[in-house]
């Protein structure tokens, strides 16, 4: 059989390591990965072996509450066992950061999966209130890999001067950023992608953002 579907065959990967299959599909081999991983639930499109699911929810009655009180939160399953699971989410993009001994802020509907190496919680942006919606994200700290995803080609943005950001096209950023919530002058202005949006996420310091070229996925509207 021939055809040029073959050209996407799956790609070796490292023992324990998170590779990209393509950029919309990504890879990892529970071999070495100290025997098991974290991963949105519902993220997995196939794997291979002797793999077990388990929902983890929020990851402890601690970030539970906060995921009750704040919006913010992933709905994770524990990835364990021997071979090889792929994940996918929407056919977004996905992009792997291997964090060494640092931390990073990340918007939770935009977290794949992560090595369980790392160490997690959920923290507020100074400035939030009700009004804004609040902002709370995901902060992840230590050694391991860290896989995002991004609906809409993303730019990383250099931050050394102040940087404001829709909030909800904020992928993520350094955790050595200042975050606050930044009000427009007219609650009615119309700026960024959306309409009647009056707050952004603002950021000064040194450091970078990701942003992705959309709002998150469109909301299906009731037929």
């Amino acid at each position: 059989m021939r055809s040029s579907l073959f050209n996407h065959a799956e790609r070796p990967v490292e023992p324990g390591s998170f590779q990209l299959q393509n950029e919309r599909m990504l890879k990892v081999d529970l071999t070495g990965s100290g025997g098991f991983f974290f991963a949105k639930q519902g993220s997995m499109v196939a794997y291979q072996g002797d793999v077990d699911f388990a929902y983890e929810g929020s990851g402890g009655l601690g970030k539970l509450f906060k995921k009750a009180f704040t919006g913010e939160g992933m709905s994770l399953m524990k990835v364990s066992g021997s071979g090889d699971v792929f994940l996918a989410q929407d056919a977004d993009e996905i992009f792997v950061l291997y964090l060494e001994n640092e931390g990073v802020t990340v918007n939770g509907k935009n977290v794949l999966a992560f090595d369980s190496s790392l160490k997690w919680d959920i923290n507020r942006t100074e400035g939030a209130s009700m009004l804004s919606g609040g902002l709370f994200n995901t902060t992840f700290t230590g050694t391991g890999a860290l896989a995002v995803t991004a609906y809409g080609t993303p730019v990383v943005l250099n931050v050394d001067v102040p940087t404001y950001v829709d909030m909800q096209s904020a992928v993520l950023w350094s955790t050595s950023l200042q975050s606050s919530i930044r009000k427009t002058a007219k609650l009615g202005a119309v700026i960024g992608r959306g309409s009647g949006e009056a707050y952004q996420l603002a950021l000064t310091g040194q450091g970078i953002v990701v942003v992705q070229a959309s709002e998150g996925h469109p909301v299906p509207t009731a037929q």
